[in-house]
């Protein structure tokens, strides 16, 4: 997909699992389960898709995968599967390094997005792109630097902390156009702080929707996640972007959808649907 000067492409770092009431909140686990089975743990496996931003003197991730750093432990809650697809494997199809990444965009500081923005090198925790700068939103990582009883296990210092040792990390503030023709948006449903990365040429668009909309089985509005902060604020925020990007024609990138990367959708009646599944 080319937008303006950039081609973007899906980046697929692995797959993880949560349990699949927290992923569908009030939503019956009959209604649910027939769009994304769980296993016998009532886990619901899930995608760890990043977005890359290619131009010819930027290369940009969004977000960046769970990463391995995790315990055995840890690995067998969570279900993590780095076995067919890691984020080296899925660089390299581009013929890219950790080394040529340039940029790193964090939508927010939770451990399945910011966890492979570190890694152990030589026994130390160090940036795992280590020519890039990474960029966060300063709501966000005052929460994850101070998290509630509640989110305290989703914000793991070691993901973001090496990054300010390193001087590597540079926070923003509010909504911006962080590069040309690459703009970022806020939501504060979910967690405080999150940044959206949507790529805009005028002609065609692409947002990156996170854990605003994490999968194509959240599209109906009142499928929100146990997980997010303040579900009447995620339902609002659901409700602006797509009926923007119904209306304006935008593809949604979707984060975690084990089955579908990237859509566009329509409004029918009150519902919202998929209109078009896009390949990258």
């Amino acid at each position: 997909m080319k937008i303006a000067d950039y081609h973007i492409h899906a980046i697929e770092t692995g797959t993880f699992a949560l349990d699949g009431g927290a992923m569908f909140g009030i939503v019956p686990k009959p209604i649910w389960s027939k769009k994304i089975p769980a296993d016998d743990e009532n886990r619901i496996v899930m995608a760890l898709r990043c977005m890359l931003i290619m131009s010819n003197n930027r290369n940009i991730l969004v977000d960046t995968g769970i990463g391995n750093k995790f315990s055995e432990k840890y690995s067998k809650i969570y279900k993590i599967d780095h076995n067919k697809v890691n984020i080296e494997s899925s660089l390299k199809k581009h013929g890219l390094t950790n080394k040529d990444i340039t940029d790193v965009i964090l939508t927010h500081l939770h451990f399945d997005h910011a966890g492979g923005a570190t890694c152990f090198r030589d026994g130390d925790l160090t940036p795992s792109f280590p020519n890039a700068t990474y960029y966060v939103q300063k709501e966000n990582l005052d929460l994850a630097e101070n998290p509630t009883e509640k989110d305290i296990g989703s914000y793991r210092k070691e993901n973001f902390e090496p990054l300010k040792k390193a001087g590597k990390l540079e926070i923003i503030k509010g909504e911006s156009e962080i590069f040309p023709n690459i703009f970022l948006f806020i939501s504060n449903g979910h967690t405080l702080g999150l940044q959206h990365v949507k790529v805009s040429d005028g002609k065609n668009c692409v947002v990156y929707c996170a854990d605003l909309i994490p999968t194509a089985s959240h599209l109906p509005i009142p499928y929100i996640m146990g997980y997010d902060l303040s579900p009447l604020i995620v339902i609002e925020e659901k409700k602006k972007l797509l009926n923007n990007a119904a209306e304006e024609d935008w593809m949604l990138f979707l984060e975690h959808d084990p089955y579908v990367g990237v859509i566009k959708v329509r409004k029918s009646e009150k519902v919202f649907e998929i209109k078009e599944k896009i390949e990258l």
